[in-house]
């Protein structure tokens, strides 16, 4: 079976970037816990704790931390894992597809929404085309995401991960 999303403007924030890092690499980056806590949250922001259970129904949980101390935990289910090509998760479930209450999401309880996230990754010109998309249920939703500064937050963080794999990993 074929996975059905479309593409929504309305609800949908996507970009895409050409980096000049191995496909493989990256994907390590996002399924290894101990790679992926050091570029995960854009500085001065931390990933201070790290759980992949990497399947489809697996939990995804990271604890991240602001400049100030205050932690905030996140947890959410692997909907589906493509080795080195995909990675679909979503906060709206928990491990095992049980439904999730909504919470904070880093710690602003006017930002609590629920989103699918997918990460997308190809092979390009020597390095990988890396697509992050996130859909959310409503517009309010997809706005207040926007407002947090998703582009330049998680671009921010692919900055990161791109450095840490420059440096060897």
């Amino acid at each position: 079976m074929q996975p059905t999303y479309q593409p929504n403007a309305n609800l949908d924030l996507s970009f895409t970037r050409i980096i000049n890092v191995p496909r493989a690499q990256v994907w390590r980056a996002w399924t290894e816990p101990a790679l992926l806590m050091p570029w995960f949250c854009p500085m001065p922001w931390k990933t201070i704790d790290c759980e992949i259970d990497l399947r489809p129904g697996g939990l995804f949980r990271t604890t991240m931390q602001s400049p100030e101390g205050a932690e905030f935990p996140n947890a959410g289910c692997y909907l589906e894992v493509v080795p080195q090509e995909k990675l679909v998760w979503t906060n709206a479930l928990l491990p095992g597809f049980r439904p999730a209450n909504p919470t904070a999401t880093c710690g602003d309880a006017n930002t609590e929404f629920m989103f699918t996230a997918m990460v997308e990754l190809a092979d390009a010109d020597g390095g990988t085309r890396y697509t992050a998309t996130v859909i959310h249920a409503d517009e309010a939703g997809c706005q207040k995401h926007a407002a947090m500064g998703f582009e330049a937050g998680w671009g921010a963080a692919l900055d990161q991960l791109v450095a840490m794999i420059q440096r060897g990993i």
